[in-house]
């Protein structure tokens, strides 16, 4: 083989060592075009089923708020309980037809859909006549509306089991494109990567042969420098597909943990509202009543709040709020947060060090940042150990983007910590409650920002935020 090679004239070799380089070039720019289409594509298709289970879960939502205030009316007989009641047809009827134009390249599915309009429709039906016993003087005893409460749990048993299906199917479907997906990926970066490899192969083998002569190695160094310029475009768009991939993920799984809290919170919403009316016609019912059993009325009251506020404060970390935007500096948000944490800073005799080097403004809502910023500040100084913790503070640009830091010499965390850090409920501290970093990454996300975490056991913890800049 080296015979071989010795026996090609030197300008030959390098003719057929940039060509075979222009060559592999050719085919890692069309790879690349092609995998940005493919993922794209692919994208699309996860997030369109993405759409089809929420709305599923929207559809059976509707119906049961509907239930809920049918419930809440024969209870009560106050007319404000009807209003879901009300709003709940024409919402379902729109969600249905909007599930009808997401399935239809999947005949199964719109048929199953036509069967449980047929079932809501039967349902609503259901509703209206219990509707008309109870406004009649109709009691839970009377046999038309037992016959009439045992149709409708039929009804609702069959609706539950056919959304349940449909959402089986549609988690199937996700499951083989998010492996398709991933295939495309890692097939993609192989490709290139051996394209890569074989490029610069023979451009070295090019640059070594030319080297002998001035004139044609200034040109050989020309060429390579075009060459790889060219093919460090193509690596940073690909590098920029898979930070955008990691980030649409993330999005995903704080979109499916909105969607979880907001059916945890109709979940349990709707027995602690039966639970406060029974507790309240149940004091009525046995006034006067002693002191011990106004204590635990009192019980019940307190802790029936205080469930209600737990369910509040999940929505509010998990969902995506107005925000009053102004102008300012990240140095300054930064200062401002520190002085916020200065009691905490000073009694654990945290060391602050300060880098800041991006000095143009950003478009935030300065008291909803700071809340985000004092979060990470006040984990950083309770995982460092008193007397001994530094913590660093840095700011950077990064083309139109401001990069900020926040690092701590703390205990660290593992890779089960670190995976579920901003879940919502999860946490290390014996007294916290686990939504801090959960509110935290919702008020990044609102301002459409980037955060995310390394940690490494016993050195510390380091969280990166990125902000687009005005």
């Amino acid at each position: 083989m080296k015979r071989v090679f010795e026996k090609v004239r030197p300008d030959s070799r390098i003719i057929i060592g940039y060509s075979a380089s222009l060559l592999l070039l050719l085919i890692v720019y069309i790879v690349t075009l092609y995998s940005n289409r493919e993922l794209k594509h692919r994208t699309a298709m996860v997030e369109h089923t993405y759409k089809t289970i929420f709305d599923l879960e929207t559809l059976l939502s509707t119906v049961k708020d509907a239930e809920t205030g049918v419930r809440g009316y024969a209870l009560t007989h106050d007319t404000d309980f009807l209003a879901p009641y009300i709003n709940s047809r024409p919402e379902a009827d729109s969600i249905h037809k909007e599930l009808l134009v997401l399935t239809k390249d999947n005949p199964v599915q719109q048929q199953r859909l036509g069967e449980l309009r047929a079932v809501i429709k039967k349902r609503f039906e259901i509703f209206a006549l219990g509707l008309n016993y109870y406004k009649n003087g109709a009691t839970d005893t009377s046999y038309k509306l037992r016959a009439a409460q045992l149709e409708s749990k039929r009804v609702m048993d069959k609706l539950r089991r056919g959304i349940a299906f449909m959402q089986k199917e549609e988690n199937h479907l996700l499951a083989e494109r998010d492996i398709a997906l991933k295939s495309k990926f890692s097939s993609i970066n192989t490709i290139t990567i051996v394209s890569l490899l074989l490029t610069l192969l023979l451009v070295l083998i090019g640059f070594v042969t030319y080297t002998g002569e001035n004139k044609a190695r200034k040109i050989a160094l020309q060429n390579i420098k075009e060459y790889q310029d060219q093919l460090g475009k193509r690596i940073d768009e690909l590098n920029k597909a898979n930070t955008q991939l990691l980030q649409m993920r993330s999005m995903e799984k704080f979109a499916a943990t909105g969607r979880i809290a907001r059916t945890i919170a109709h979940e349990v919403r709707n027995p602690l509202t039966n639970i406060n009316l029974a507790a309240g016609q149940l004091k009525n019912d046995i006034l006067p009543a002693d002191e011990n059993i106004n204590y635990l009325f009192d019980v019940i009251d307190r802790n029936s709040n205080r469930i209600n506020k737990l369910i509040s404060d999940l929505l509010i970390s998990t969902k995506f709020s107005e925000l009053n935007f102004s102008s300012t500096t990240a140095s300054k948000l930064l200062d401002e947060t520190l002085y916020l944490a200065k009691d905490r800073i000073d009694l654990n005799k945290v060391k602050v060090e300060k880098d800041y080097k991006a000095h143009s403004s950003i478009n935030i809502d300065f008291e909803k940042m700071k809340i985000a910023f004092l979060n990470i500040i006040i984990n950083a100084i309770e995982a460092m150990e008193p007397e001994s913790g530094i913590l660093k503070i840095s700011t950077k640009k990064e083309g139109s983007n401001c990069i900020i830091t926040i690092a701590d010499n703390g205990v660290g965390m593992d890779e089960v910590s670190l995976s579920k850090l901003f879940e919502p409920y999860f946490t290390n501290k014996p007294n916290g409650n686990g939504l801090g970093l959960a509110n935290t990454q919702n008020i990044i996300f609102n301002h459409k920002g980037i955060i995310s975490v390394t940690s490494e056991v016993g050195k510390g913890t380091m969280f990166i935020i990125t902000l687009e800049e005005a």
